[in-house]
């Protein structure tokens, strides 16, 4: 399969708005021994690449400098050790950085199937969210069948994504929102509840609709701001994932003696700085 040498990409030379992206050219990347070569057809667009464009994210050492987080597109070039993914496959694929150009090397662990019915687009805004969710929400966070969780931020990608699979995998599903569109959208995905939080406070819902005793896990996104009243959601050996900071990330104190009288579980992860997982990811179930 032809590869050039040379491609178009989208770069910025300082950092600021949209204004300062504009395009550029670079070398083709070459996958090493255990990445592919994806010949991006959609890129999405997450918050990381917007921080990153504003100068507020710092790269991992190993990182593309080119911005991108997920993509879309057909398998190229294969690394040596390549197993489960042929050439002209089609894929979707959380990269290391690179997506906002027209090749982009991944890691094989990172790639998965294009799912069917998907266009470029849709199958491109998949893989952040997905990847994210999984490992926060069912694996760091133990999300069972049966089990109640509330999603904070419901109609973002990761709270939709969320409130998909926690339903689909049995569990009761709260959300918040910001708007009575929101609460809407929310309960036509599957959420059992929608909180309009312009108009209710959250963890008095919570305790209204679980007779006071409070959820088992937490998804946040906002941070220091919802600290204290997500602890008070909580139910007994309830978790707590933080995976955003949009409301800040510091908490100036709270009390401890809540988490040991409730035995209560705070983690949180960033998905960047993981190692890439080298596995075979089309083993079980074919893209062609």
């Amino acid at each position: 399969m032809s590869v050039p040498k040379q491609m178009n990409l989208i770069e910025y030379t300082a950092a600021g708005g949209p204004e300062v992206l504009h395009l550029g050219q670079g070398e083709v990347p070459q996958p090493a021994r255990q990445e592919v070569l994806i010949r991006v057809q959609a890129a999405g667009v997450n918050r990381p690449d917007i921080l990153q464009r504003m100068g507020r994210y710092p790269l991992p050492a190993d990182a593309s400098p080119i911005l991108g987080l997920e993509v879309a597109g057909e398998v190229v070039a294969l690394g040596a050790e390549v197993q489960g993914v042929a050439l002209g496959d089609k894929v979707c694929a959380l990269t290391n950085g690179g997506g906002y150009a027209q090749y982009c090397r991944v890691p094989m662990g990172q790639v998965l199937p294009w799912p069917k019915g998907f266009d470029a687009i849709s199958a491109a805004a998949l893989p952040e969210t997905f990847f994210t969710v999984w490992a926060n929400l069912f694996q760091m966070g133990r999300l069972r069948p049966g089990e109640t969780v509330l999603v904070h931020g419901g109609t973002s990608g990761i709270g939709t994504t969320a409130l998909q699979l926690a339903r689909e995998f049995g569990a009761h599903v709260y959300v918040t929102v910001g708007s009575e569109v929101k609460v809407a959208a929310c309960l036509k995905l599957g959420a059992e509840v929608a909180i309009n939080y312009r108009e209710q406070q959250f963890e008095v819902v919570v305790a209204e609709r679980t007779s006071g005793r409070g959820v088992d896990v937490v998804l946040d996104i906002i941070g220091a701001k919802y600290f204290d009243r997500n602890l008070t959601s909580l139910a007994k050996d309830g978790r707590l994932v933080i995976v955003g900071t949009m409301g800040g990330n510091v908490v100036e104190q709270f009390n401890l003696g809540r988490v040991q009288a409730k035995r209560l579980s705070i983690m949180g992860s960033t998905m960047r700085p993981r190692s890439a997982v080298t596995v075979s990811v089309a083993s079980s179930y074919s893209t062609r």
